[in-house]
């Protein structure tokens, strides 16, 4: 029988929402093992001079514990 736990991250990225999902999800991999898969909460933009300056990710990322 697994079990497994979940944690919250924020991530961010000055490309695009993907980007910073894949980069809370390196993170994440460089502390956390074996992980199963996120749930992307929310998404967030910051804008500075009227354009998009950061795009921000809440997630929501589980892993198995040994």
């Amino acid at each position: 029988m697994a079990v497994a736990r979940i944690t919250e991250i924020s991530a961010s990225s000055k490309k695009s929402f993907e980007d910073a999902v894949e980069n809370g999800i390196e993170r994440a991999n460089d502390t956390l093992d074996n992980i199963e898969g996120a749930w992307v909460q929310d998404l967030k933009v910051t804008c500075k001079d009227g354009k998009i300056d950061e795009y921000r990710v809440n997630m929501k990322v589980t892993f198995v514990l040994k």
